[in-house]
């Protein structure tokens, strides 16, 4: 009689984490350069509010740069165009610091040492996330993130003033 009551209280908790959407996984996007040379790779994680980008890059020329998600699944083309426009399903302005408002691919900047790579670092986006909605970065087929050769100003619409795009890589989900 035990065991019915255990088992009828404990099925629905695992039928509901099996049936939880996969999307909510850890994402690892593989980055390339824009001569096609591997830089690493980024590791995205849902993160509470938004996700967590723990980034393991290579090859990229030291000091600071622009982090942003674009709006389509692509790294195609020269200066990785088929990226398109940053991420910013809210029709906002660019920067963290614009009184309007920002996309929310926005993020931080983050720094590259001498040795062209970036050990140990840790980005955040509040406003993207992993899971299905409006916001999420593997709606419609993907996104792309990609790295600029400056840093983000901040403000300054719609780029930040940040320069060529000079790493990029998918973001989809796989297997599904």
């Amino acid at each position: 009689m035990k065991r019915t009551h255990l088992l009828t209280a404990t099925l629905p908790i695992v039928l509901l984490a099996l049936a939880l959407p996969s999307a909510a996984k850890n994402v690892k996007v593989q980055m390339k350069t824009a001569d096609g040379k591997s830089a690493g790779y980024i590791e995205i994680k849902p993160g509470g509010t938004g996700v967590k980008l723990l980034l393991h890059v290579k090859n990229l020329p030291p000091g600071q740069h622009a982090l942003h998600f674009h709006q389509a699944a692509s790294c195609d083309g020269a200066g990785f165009e088929g990226a398109g426009p940053h991420f910013n399903p809210d029709g906002k302005k660019h920067g963290m610091l614009n009184p309007e408002g920002h996309h929310a691919g926005d993020m931080d900047n983050f720094t590259v040492e001498s040795s062209g790579e970036a050990p140990r670092v840790t980005v955040i986006d509040k406003d993207v996330t992993l899971s299905p909605g409006p916001h999420s970065l593997l709606s419609n087929g993907g996104t792309s993130l990609v790295v600029h050769a400056k840093a983000d100003d901040m403000k300054t619409d719609p780029s930040g003033n940040s320069g060529d795009r000079i790493a990029c890589g998918v973001v989809e989900a796989k297997g599904q």
